[in-house]
């Protein structure tokens, strides 16, 4: 009785480690199967942001790829580069690519530079002045006055403290400004032009290349610049340098410009002297007056556009056209430098 009884208890004990071993087996297996699908299957997809990794590649890949051509249904021009996804770069388009797909190159182009001066330089000639050249041609050199003078546009900068004064010491004298605030009571700073009518035949690039003779006959003269060139087609002539008069030493700019308007040429002469004691103290009003001094002939009046039909041309303000007056200037004006006020 005893171990029949005992057997069935043996084999419910085998059975339940049976059900227990399974079951353990079955759990594990149920683990490892769900680590396996744990990296198997990814979680919910995330919407990507942008990375420093994915810009990089954007920047450098992509520019080196082909270029897409558009479709016919497209517009060809900057319209036409595909859209890039969220966190990319928009692709750069490789240099020459633009012609290619018909868009419009950004090469600037830059504006045209004011065109230089030609200059071509003349050989002095010291056998003479240009009055002793003129005199060996028959020329006449008639003196000009600035009353009622319109033959030429001549600009002498004032500057502030010269004044224009009427100097009996200069024959023919055109115009004479002097400084009359500053100086060292000895000598008074000075500009004068002075313009003649050339009435005869004659070759003004060798009359310019006397241009030097009659400062280099002023006493002691001793040069410090100078050139005799043919500018824009107007010979021209400037001398620098000191000379002595009454035992003083004095610095002087000089030039001679022989001009045409219309048929005819006129000498037009500058000079601007100062006391050397006086140079450095005047250094401004002179170099505004030497660089600022122009001559120039009067430019044409441009033609009256034709008014369209049926309709009355409007009436310009009195104020609008602006002619140039020799010489001429408003005063009282905020700049440093102002034109010569009106000669009588």
């Amino acid at each position: 009785m005893n171990h029949n009884a005992s057997r069935p208890r043996g084999s419910h004990v085998r059975q339940s480690w049976r059900i227990a071993i399974a079951g353990t087996a079955a759990g594990f297996a149920g683990v490892v199967g769900l680590s396996g699908t744990a990296a198997a299957e990814p979680l919910a997809p995330q919407p990507s942001l942008p990375s420093p990794a994915t810009v990089t590649q954007t920047v450098t890949v992509i520019p080196q790829a082909a270029p897409a051509v558009p479709g016919p249904s497209q517009p060809v021009g900057p319209a036409t580069v595909p859209a890039s996804g969220p966190g990319v770069l928009p692709a750069a388009v490789p240099p020459g690519t633009a012609a290619g797909l018909g868009t419009t190159t950004t090469t600037a182009t830059a504006p045209a530079a004011a065109p230089r001066p030609v200059s071509v330089p003349l050989s002095p000639n010291p056998s003479g002045t240009i009055r002793d050249y003129l005199a060996s041609r028959n020329v006449a050199m008639e003196p000009q006055v600035p009353t009622n003078f319109s033959a030429l546009n001549i600009v002498l900068p004032r500057p502030t403290g010269w004044t224009q004064v009427p100097d009996p010491n200069v024959p023919d004298a055109f115009a004479v400004i002097a400084d009359r605030v500053g100086g060292d009571g000895l000598y008074t700073s000075n500009a004068q032009v002075v313009v003649y009518k050339l009435v005869g035949d004659f070759d003004a690039r060798e009359a310019i290349r006397h241009g030097f003779t009659d400062s280099q006959q002023l006493t002691a003269w001793r040069a410090t610049g100078g050139s005799i060139a043919e500018v824009n087609g107007v010979p021209t002539s400037i001398i620098e340098g000191t000379y002595r008069e009454n035992n003083m030493t004095l610095n002087t700019s000089r030039r001679h410009i022989i001009a045409t308007s219309g048929t005819d040429r006129y000498l037009v002469s500058l000079s601007v002297t100062t006391a050397e004691s006086q140079s450095v103290a005047a250094a401004d009003a002179v170099d505004a007056i030497v660089n600022g001094f122009r001559v120039a002939a009067p430019a044409p009046a441009p033609a009256a556009a034709p008014a369209p039909a049926g309709r009355i041309p409007p009436t310009a303000p009195l104020n609008a056209a602006t002619v140039p007056v020799s010489l001429g200037g408003a005063s009282g004006l905020g700049p440093v430098f102002s034109p010569v006020s009106g000669l009588p």
